[in-house]
């Protein structure tokens, strides 16, 4: 723990206890200093507590271009026989 820089936090209970239990948001400075009311930061939170995670389809990135890699490769030398 660093010492003697104070942080503003919100905790935010689960909705779904079965894997966490709280989430704990650290605010930015910028954003208690605008003037944005304590409603508004806790409701935010909620609502970035409670979506679901987004998931990524990097699985078939790497499939993907070996394939287009392979069939621009067999173009070219179809290409490169025939003329």
């Amino acid at each position: 723990m660093v010492k003697g820089i104070s942080r503003q936090v919100i905790v935010v209970q689960s909705p779904d206890p079965k894997l966490f239990e709280q989430a704990i948001f650290i605010l930015k400075d910028e954003a208690v200093n605008q003037g944005v009311t304590e409603e508004a930061l806790l409701q935010e939170a909620r609502k970035i507590a409670a979506r679901p995670a987004r998931r990524r389809r990097l699985a078939l990135y790497g499939p993907v271009w070996a394939c287009g890699g392979a069939m621009i490769t067999g173009l070219v030398w179809l290409v490169t026989t025939l003329l």
